[in-house]
């Protein structure tokens, strides 16, 4: 199956939050609510230093893809 990069999610248990799950590695879902991320892969030491330079990054195209999604519904 060919997945998007990004999907949004929701559910009712959690009124106030949007997540946005990144399906490519490092794989994660990120609360836009509050910003947590919950990463869904294991990283060694060395792999979680690259991580760090490489978090901001992801963090920011996925707010990315949840405004363009937005603005998508707002037209």
């Amino acid at each position: 199956m060919d997945l998007p990069k990004f999907i949004l999610g929701d559910n009712t248990d959690y009124p106030n939050a949007i997540f946005v799950i990144h399906t490519d590695y490092p794989r994660f879902i990120i609360n836009l609510e509050n910003d947590e991320v919950e990463w869904l892969e294991e990283f060694s030491k060395e792999d979680e230093k690259e991580l760090e330079n490489e978090a901001e990054n992801l963090i920011e195209a996925a707010t990315a893809f949840y405004d363009r999604e937005v603005s998508r519904y707002e037209e």
